[in-house]
């Protein structure tokens, strides 16, 4: 199975406003977020990735950027620009603040059912699934068992975790993405198991960890050996 680990950049000058910026250029990532990709250098450290998969908004590549110009990057095997993995396209309500777009009548229905939401001059929530979960599955047919980074965005993230856990997209609302979480899958090109989710804070190295056996989850699994066999 491949691991698909999917991480969220970094904290924003557009996430420090409350402005929704979706596609809109120049949005870089506030001091807070440098704070956060230079951690990630420390939390990724020597994890060796078949391919790295990058949206093209440059708060993305900022997040990335630090590791990739660290000694630890020495073990990348393909790095990406994905526009499938770009942030939803969000039309005219991009730039506007959250609180703002919170009164319009549209509100209600991407919180309940965005599957029938398409932004004005903008992009349907089943559009953007459908081309970022595009994304893994050219990761996984590069290498069926490999790790594959993907970094991208909030609800992009949320959308691809709902699809490969076969939650309807209607009820994708129900998942949290911070800045700079992680959240990890092991995926065979049908079924999916979620390894971690939203995590701020662990090692991405033990996930980026390859087994060889396949997991037995009846009964819950038995989790991941640290201690040598006697």
């Amino acid at each position: 199975m491949a691991r698909i680990i999917l991480l969220r950049h970094a904290h924003s000058v557009a996430n420090e406003k409350g402005i929704l910026s979706g596609q809109l250029p120049g949005v870089t990532l506030s001091s807070k977020g440098l704070e956060q990709a230079k951690e990630l250098v420390a939390r990724i450290g020597a994890s060796s990735f078949d391919s790295i998969r990058i949206s093209p908004m440059q708060r993305c590549q900022e997040t990335i950027q630090p590791w990739l110009e660290s000694k630890h990057s020495s073990g990348l095997g393909k790095l990406v620009l994905d526009d499938q993995l770009i942030e939803m396209n969000y039309g005219s309500w991009s730039g506007r603040s959250l609180r703002s777009l919170s009164k319009e009548r549209l509100w209600k229905q991407i919180q309940s059912v965005p599957s029938k939401v398409i932004f004005p001059d903008g992009e349907r929530f089943t559009a953007m699934q459908k081309r970022a979960f595009q994304s893994v599955l050219d990761a996984i047919a590069e290498k069926p068992n490999g790790n594959h980074l993907l970094v991208s965005h909030g609800d992009v993230i949320k959308a691809v975790t709902a699809k490969l856990l076969t939650m309807k997209l209607d009820n994708f609302q129900s998942l949290v993405i911070d800045p700079a979480s992680i959240t990890v899958l092991e995926f065979d090109g049908n079924h999916a198991q979620l390894l971690a989710f939203n995590d701020t804070s662990s090692d991405v190295g033990r996930f980026a960890k390859k087994f060889k056996k396949k997991r037995i989850m009846l009964g819950g699994g038995s989790g991941e050996k640290t201690g040598r066999k006697k």
